[in-house]
Order: structure tokens, then sequence, then C-alpha cells
């Protein structure tokens, strides 16, 4: 079996997900890369076949998407042309983590595809949305990687085509422990805002991954890093708790380390926010922004003993597996052990 993986590269989240996927999906054929976008600060530790410039979003350095610099990215007649050059129609599978060229490439060819991911999820009307939901953000979820079937991952299964996170293996094996650190992932932030943030917490410290420190450095309480995923898990594994965005894989991966966590939503990312409407039902705490009240929401939640848990039910294994029979004409032709891959 030829498969086409395609995902975006607009954060970390799709590529981690996609370097646990790859073995499982290599198991059932030849698996060939599209990646688009370029935001990404993790590399990706596999071939990658196609690749394209895509579409890729920017921040301003106070926690908003920068919608200038975004539209001035954004060139549709590239685009198409490279939906015209993309072959879908020479693979048995096409999967498409939310990247909007495959999607168009698939349509104009006739090509069946399945959008699989996290932005999947958000086709059920069960999903949990912010109070006043986007008409615009809606729009883009529902029509920016049409396809053929849809298999969704959320903190939760909202719906019976919704299963749970991708975790990485590194975070399943892991002892947590409690160093005492405050993990800090906000990439919408720049460093000087995040360091006058956090600097007067003088009893704690605080281990930021930033998109722009190129080599570590400490200053007072403070130690900032660039991302990198071995020293991120680490101090995810070990930390007292963490304060990140409203994205999914570092959320999904704080909740199955029982660590305590603070989520604050993109501003204008409308898939934050609705994932931040799903972790405050979980009993997460979150924020709209970063602001004046900061301080004593820090010094409750620090202080707070109780943190929210959630139980996933499949592994990664299982999710492919039921990938592949959903998807293709495999369900007679394999003998599956469920069972033996569903967490206890």
């Amino acid at each position: 079996m030829k498969i086409l993986y395609a995902l975006q590269a607009t954060g970390n989240g799709h590529i981690s997900r996609a370097m646990e996927l790859l073995p499982f999906l290599q198991n059932y054929g030849t698996v060939d890369l599209f990646l688009s976008g370029a935001n990404s600060t993790l590399p990706l530790d596999a071939p990658v076949k196609y690749r394209s410039q895509g579409l890729s979003l920017f921040y301003t350095c106070k926690g908003s998407l920068d919608y200038w610099k975004l539209t001035r990215s954004i060139s549709p007649f590239r685009m198409m042309k490279e939906a015209r050059d993309l072959p879908v129609e020479k693979y048995d599978l096409v999967l498409n983590d939310f990247e909007c060229i495959t999607s168009i490439a698939c349509a104009k060819k006739k090509v069946p595809s399945v959008n699989f991911g996290h932005q999947a999820s958000f086709l059920s009307p069960k999903t949990p949305r912010p109070e006043k939901p986007s008409k615009v953000g809606e729009w883009v979820l529902q029509n920016y990687a049409k396809a053929s079937q849809y298999i969704g991952l959320h903190f939760e299964s909202y719906d019976d085509f919704i299963y749970s996170p991708v975790i990485k293996t590194e975070i399943l094996q892991a002892e947590p422990t409690n160093d005492g650190h405050i993990t800090v992932y906000l990439p919408s932030y720049c460093d000087n805002e995040l360091m006058a943030l956090l600097a007067p917490f003088k009893d704690h410290r605080f281990e930021v991954f930033s998109r722009q420190t190129k080599a570590p450095r400490t200053e007072g309480n403070i130690t900032l890093t660039p991302v990198n995923k071995e020293n991120f898990n680490q101090s995810l594994i070990s930390c007292h708790g963490i304060i990140c965005g409203a994205g999914f894989e570092t959320p999904a991966e704080a909740i199955h380390l029982r660590k305590k966590m603070i989520a604050i939503p993109i501003q204008g990312q409308y898939e934050q926010q609705c994932n931040a409407a799903a972790l405050k039902k979980i009993g997460i705490k979150t924020l709209d922004k970063l602001d004046d009240d900061f301080p004593d929401t820090f010094n409750d939640w620090v202080n707070d003993p109780h943190t929210p848990t959630i139980s996933y039910k499949y592994s990664t294994e299982a999710i492919i597996n039921i990938l592949m029979m959903r998807c293709t004409n495999l369900r007679y032709e394999l003998d599956i052990p469920y069972p033996d891959l569903i967490f206890n």
C-alpha cells in the first residue's frame, strides 16, 4: 500500500504527532510525507517527499496572531499550482492532518482522502466551543481541509469518530516527578514580555521554552532555552506545573502526566479558543490572555492542590489500526487484537 501523509508545520504539535504515528503507518506500507508551512521549530526526523511553504502562522509578541505577516505570506496562485502538481492520484490512501493544498488536490482530482487529526474532531457539533462561537473560525474548521472521511483526536471522545490524543512514547513511559519548577511554553509571546511577567515571582523557578532564544541562558529565577524535544519532555515530566498555549499535544501530555496547568489560547486562533473551552470543562485553569490579573491568578493556581485528570482509552497503535480498518478494505483481512491495544 502507498500512503501519502500530509501535515502542516504551522506549529510543533503536528510534527510531534507525526513522529509517533509514522512507525505504525509504515506497518501498512510505504509512507510519503508532504510537509506544508514553515513555523515549526522541531525537526521532522524522516524523509520529506514533498514540501511547500503552504500557509504559515505568525505571532506578535503579545499573544496574538500577526495578521499582516500572515496575509503577506499567502500566495493563492502558488498554492493552486502545488495542488495541481501534487500526485495524490498515485496513492492508495491519502491522510491529511489539516493541510489545505492536499485537500484541494484531492477535490480537483476526485481522490478520496481522510482528514485525520485534532481539527477533524470539530466536524462534530458535540465538540466543545467557546460561549460565543466565531462564524469565520467555524468556516475555517469545516472547510480548510475537506475530506471524504474524518477521524478526530481530542481530550475526550465527544463523538463516535473521535479518539484519544497521540502521546509521545517518552511521555507514556515516564515516571512523573516534581522538581518544583514551572514549565512555560507560550510561543505567541516574546522573551521580554515573559521575563517581565515572571521575574517578580522570586520564590518560583521557571523553565521557558522560547522561539527566540538560540542558546540556553538563566536570568534570576528564569531559564530560557530553545524549543527542543528532549529538553521539553524532561522539563514537563519533572515540573510542578505548566503554563502553555491552548494547543492540543502539550495540554494532552500534561493531562496524561497529571500536571497542573494554565492554558492561554492564542488570540485570534479559534481552534485554541475551542480547546480552552474543552479544558475549562475538564476543570483546568484557562485565561483569555496575560494581563494585570495574572499575579493573583498564578498564586491561587500554584498553591491549589487540585489537579483535574482524564484517562485516555486508546493507544497510538490502536488508533492507527482503527483508522486503517475504517478507511481501507482491510477490515476482514486483518486479525487485530483490539483489547491488547487499549489502555487499562
